[in-house]
């Protein structure tokens, strides 16, 4: 491809978490190349303010689909979804497809396959409850995610550790590249406050918030965690943090503003592949509190320090920095 004459991109994203940042952050920057993006939702729709604050790019076009996300279909139930995505690629005629999932990859695309991996929900099932699922429809899952993978031209991981995940649990044909992720996140020169931020969905296990809960009441500094408690798909919600003050689900440019305000933020996840909100947060002079994790021991060496001590609650070592 010659990036002087401009590509037609088709990418897949969801809005349920920080792969709509990473997807629509690349969007951004491939049309300001003189790239074309379609863009095509899956899952639960982006909201409005989501929506709104992509209006302004020239050269994407945004498609809403609400099909299932694989991980909200693990045994590939939605028969239809192949031919919906199909049928969009013969409107777009793509000259490269990018897939922020994996089982998709395996349709028969009239251009090369791009597979980014985000997320797997075998790693995250393995780091969060110390074993793989049990249930058979998991299995569909984990063979759909392997033929994905083989299938694809090229495939990309977040960071080394997470593309050893891969490889362990999926054996692709061929090697993953590591590309670290990035945040664009504009210059604020306010002064911090005295406060420790936190975000995530509080109803995934994974990103520990529940920890943090538990020490909230004894800290010094007040603690506000941002994001949704409500599981895409069901009924009920997380009730908010006790000890802590609860910002709900915020936008993106809302988040940031936060961030700017914050004197710590923390992240005691138990999983995570790459960490998107923990880089913008040191992006916005926030010292950050993380969880000893392979992946935040991978991108945050030399900046960060190893502290004898553990996250009361936790059970789990932290590592602690400043980003300058």
């Amino acid at each position: 491809m010659n990036p002087s004459s401009g590509c037609r991109v088709m990418m897949t994203t969801d809005a349920v978490g920080g792969v709509w940042t990473y997807a629509t952050a690349l969007t951004r920057g491939l049309c300001a190349r003189g790239h074309e993006v379609a863009l095509v939702a899956m899952g639960p729709p982006p909201d409005r303010e989501q929506l709104a604050s992509l209006r302004d790019i020239e050269g994407l076009s945004i498609e809403v689909t609400g099909l299932a996300l694989e991980w909200m279909d693990p045994d590939g139930a939605d028969r239809h979804a192949g031919d919906v995505l199909l049928a969009l690629a013969d409107e777009v005629c793509p000259d490269v497809v990018h897939l922020n999932s994996y089982r998709e990859a395996a349709l028969g695309w009239p251009a090369p396959i791009l597979v980014v991996a985000h997320s797997c929900v075998w790693s995250w099932w393995e780091s969060c409850r110390g074993l793989l699922p049990e249930e058979p429809r998991w299995d569909h899952y984990g063979a759909a995610v392997a033929s994905g993978l083989s299938t694809a031209d090229a495939w990309v991981a977040p960071t080394s550790a997470f593309r050893r995940n891969i490889e362990r649990h999926y054996a692709p044909r061929t090697a993953g590249r590591v590309i670290h992720n990035g945040a664009d996140v504009p210059v604020c020169v306010s002064p911090k406050e005295h406060f420790i931020l936190a975000a995530g969905r509080l109803w995934d296990e994974a990103k520990n918030l529940s920890a943090l809960e538990a020490i909230a009441a004894g800290l010094e500094w007040p603690v506000r965690a941002a994001g949704p408690t409500r599981e895409p798909g069901k009924g009920g919600q997380r009730q908010a943090c006790r000890g802590m003050q609860h910002l709900g689900g915020l936008s993106h440019d809302e988040m940031i503003a936060q961030m700017w305000r914050a004197g710590i933020f923390v992240s005691p996840a138990l999983y995570e592949p790459f960490g998107l909100s923990v880089l913008e947060a040191a992006a916005a002079g926030c010292a950050l509190v993380l969880s000893d994790i392979a992946s935040f021991r991978e991108l945050w060496a030399g900046a960060a320090v190893r502290q004898a001590g553990r996250l009361a609650g936790a059970g789990r070592d932290v590592a602690a920095g400043v980003s300058r």
